[in-house]
């Protein structure tokens, strides 16, 4: 055991208890969080134009902060981006942390000197509980790889931009930057290409013990490394014993990594955004994330079934119930205020407080008011999937409203790696799936208002050539895996199996 590993170990449990005191003490902290936002957030140009000076509640708070997305404050982003001070927040950022939107552009996320530390804090912690949970700290001899965008930072007005991903990498811990690979000058490579294939050349050789990424671009580099070498990741990697990732339900990639690996190994979730850092896999046997309630975010909810309504429920912590779909909004020491960021969360706990993301309010399918939701589609292709040997790449779903012959349906693009042997048996297991969660998509079933669902064979690779013809082709990009249009759908008609 090294130096290193032998200390990370009480380290760890001394941070731990650390975190477990306020998530304890779940409503006095979120309290104290949103007390110390309005002291700060009253001396910035937002906290003014709204008077923050008479909010003392969070019913004061509700009556004059609307809920909003960047579009609400683009207004207040922009006067930030042309060189401003204490707009929404007190100061200038440190970074702007840039996100490219679907209606609104490049977003200009800011990353000040009070939220910064959360991130990488988050990230942290997150290793210390798995220390703690394993009893062993072997990992951090071994080498670590975060698949990740560019570090090269862009300079906007005196304030450093660039990706979330990229800024993070500045603040690697010097005791492991011995340990982490790529090296920078790899990780500045802007073509995924090149730059997976530079990763396998650096580290075919390495120790790896600990890889991150989003699955689908970890499975990229995954396949590389084994057309290159014919063996499996354990073969190659015999240390590497967990995985890190978020942005993704990794579920329907469960099969695939654990074939390409070649053994089972742990996994751990984040729940990292340029907003701020919301949640991680606390333990490896309890459902969903712990909820950062200690990290400069005061948050909120609404029931997604209730979003686009007039006049919506908004709560806080207190009042939200296990097993509801809520739109998180957040509160933030980055100067977001009742900021929408598109995503849905459920609680699978209260004490401690834990969520797992179930979509985005935006990728949803109710083209005949069925209210389709991503949490329902990722369920119907796992119990499709579950005790068999088929393994999806990606996936997404869209309506198919026009059909040149009968009833309209939900058409499913499937990558497959291993197929099912009979296509139509398994597009009704995932039927069935869906039917049993959707009161909606069975009676229109039933109704003989839509067909049963049709799969689409994409090709092999096929998700990866899409991207790359729209742009996004990159470890930060994902495909959204429901949408209430054709814009998707239409353009993979050219990537299917012919």
């Amino acid at each position: 055991m090294s130096i290193k590993s032998f200390f990370a170990i009480p380290f760890a449990k001394s941070v731990t208890k650390k975190v477990k005191k306020w998530a304890d003490k779940p409503h006095e902290t979120q309290k104290k969080v949103f007390k110390n936002l309005i002291a700060k957030g009253g001396n910035t140009a937002f906290g003014k134009d709204h008077d923050f000076e008479n909010i003392h509640s969070y019913s004061d708070f509700k009556k004059r902060v609307s809920v909003q997305d960047y579009e609400g404050l683009r207004a207040y982003v922009d006067r930030i981006v042309a060189g401003e001070s204490d707009i929404l927040w007190l100061g200038k950022p440190l970074y702007f942390a840039k996100t490219s939107g679907t209606t609104s552009g490049a977003k200009y996320i800011p990353i000040t000197k009070d939220s910064m530390p959360t991130h990488i804090k988050a990230a942290k912690d997150a290793l210390l509980f798995y220390i703690v949970e394993k009893n062993d700290a072997s990992f951090v001899n071994g080498k670590m790889i975060f698949l990740q965008g560019s570090p090269v930072l862009e300079d906007k007005n005196g304030v450093k931009l660039g990706r979330l991903s990229g800024i993070v990498a500045h603040y690697i811990p010097q005791y492991l930057l011995k340990n982490r690979l790529p090296s920078w000058e790899t990780n500045c490579i802007e073509d995924w290409d090149t730059k997976v294939n530079a990763i396998v050349e650096e580290t075919i050789d390495q120790d790896m013990s600990v890889i991150s990424g989003i699955p689908s671009w970890v499975q990229m580099y995954f396949e590389k490394l084994i057309e290159k070498t014919g063996k499996s990741i354990s073969e190659l990697f015999p240390n590497f014993n967990f995985f890190i990732y978020g942005g993704v339900n990794f579920e329907p990639y469960k099969n695939k990594f654990e074939s390409l690996i070649g053994k089972k190994i742990d996994y751990i979730e984040l729940y990292p955004a340029s907003e701020g850092f919301i949640a991680y896999q606390d333990s490896l046997t309890a459902e969903g994330m712990l909820l950062q309630l200690d990290s400069g975010i005061f948050y909120e909810f609404i029931p997604a079934s209730e979003f686009f309504e007039d006049n919506p429920t908004r709560i806080s912590l207190e009042d939200v119930k296990i097993g509801v779909n809520y739109v998180i909004i957040l509160n933030t020491t980055a100067g977001l205020w009742g900021y929408n960021i598109g995503d849905t969360v459920e609680f699978t706990s209260t004490a401690p407080y834990r969520i797992k993301v179930t979509g985005r309010i935006k990728h949803f399918i109710s083209a005949f008011g069925e209210h389709v939701i991503g949490k329902e589609v990722e369920k119907a292709l796992n119990d499709a999937i579950k005790d068999t040997e088929i393994n999806i790449s990606e996936f997404t779903v869209a309506p198919q409203v026009n059909p040149e012959n009968g009833l309209p349906y939900h058409e499913w693009f499937l990558e497959f790696e291993n197929e099912p042997e009979h296509l139509e048996q398994f597009a009704t297991k995932i039927d069935a799936s869906m039917q049993a969660q959707n009161i909606y998509y069975l009676d229109l079933i039933e109704g003989k208002v839509l067909r049963p669902l049709v799969i689409r064979r994409v090709k092999k690779g096929g998700f990866h050539e899409y991207m790359k013809s729209i742009g996004k082709f990159g470890g930060q990009n994902k495909i959204p895996q429901l949408s209430d249009n054709r814009k998707i759908a239409d353009v993979l008609q050219d990537f299917l199996v012919e």
